[in-house]
């Protein structure tokens, strides 16, 4: 069920430990087209009205881009926007949501800018790249966090000889290794996405996204890290091609969802009130 939630976006708290950009470039974009292949014609000119000839696949990316503008917003309040907390053993009901905010808040806080017709123009523009990229991390298993490792980051992995830390395999390492455009990418999963995947997959409550990261979050963990305790700098977990051939139908299918369930969510902002 979607909830209402509401936070100050003047909250200054300096996140210096917050987790990596989920998918990457490639991903958010992938999940962004494949919306924007599947919404609604009144939802798609609500959203040429609001971004113009931007479209989603680039605004998609927009929320990470300026991490690093210096503005307060972006350094001491949008940084929790990106993922949830859930401890294992917790369900969703049990999330508690940081005063800062989190993903969740953040995303109904920003769709309820979209409905608000007293709204400006740069608000709605801000709100609706943030809703995009938004679904899109709520779909990527690590964004809904344990609370203990700052989402993958601090699980160090030798990945192909490169090290690294899991985040990023999940990120962008496995995506990248397909070395496909994101376009290219799209319609080799829109080929595999059936009807019966749409009807099944379109959802726009976002409690559901994170359940299901969270449940895979706790399985993707690399087997030697907790059996030897290793992840560390001094001793990564080693992972390469079966971890890839293991999780890669995941990442693709998550990706997929992302997609189809931000034409549902995006579809539910532009409903006739």
């Amino acid at each position: 069920m979607i909830k209402t939630l509401t936070f100050s976006f003047a909250a200054a708290v300096l996140l210096t430990s917050a987790p990596a950009a989920a998918w990457g470039p490639t991903g958010h974009r992938v999940t962004a087209e494949i919306a924007e292949d599947n919404v609604s014609g009144r939802t798609r000119a609500e959203v040429a009205a609001i971004l113009g000839t931007e479209g989603l696949p680039e605004g998609s990316t927009w929320p990470d881009e300026q991490r690093s503008n210096p503005a307060p917003f972006w350094q001491e309040s949008a940084g929790p926007f990106h993922y949830v907390t859930l401890p294992e053993g917790r369900t969703v009901d049990q999330l508690e949501h940081p005063p800062e905010g989190d993903a969740l808040t953040a995303l109904e806080s920003f769709t309820a800018i979209l409905r608000d017709d007293a709204a400006s123009q740069e608000d709605k523009a801000l709100a609706l790249r943030f809703v995009v990229h938004l679904v899109s991390d709520l779909h990527m298993p690590l964004h809904a966090g344990n609370g203990t490792d700052r989402g993958g980051n601090d699980v160090i992995v030798d990945w192909f000889d490169e090290v690294t830390n899991l985040h990023w395999v999940w990120d962008e390492g496995m995506i990248l290794r397909q070395q496909l455009s994101y376009s290219e990418y799209t319609e080799r999963l829109e080929r595999r996405i059936g009807s019966e995947e749409v009807i099944a997959w379109w959802d726009a409550d976002p409690d559901i996204w994170v359940a299901e990261s969270a449940t895979l979050r706790d399985r993707i963990y690399p087997r030697t890290s907790i059996e030897y305790g290793l992840g560390t700098a001094d001793s990564p977990a080693m992972i390469g091609y079966r971890y890839q051939w293991t999780w890669m139908p995941t990442v693709e299918q998550r990706l997929a969802q992302s997609g189809i369930r931000l034409a549902a969510y995006l579809d539910w902002v532009f409903a006739e009130q």
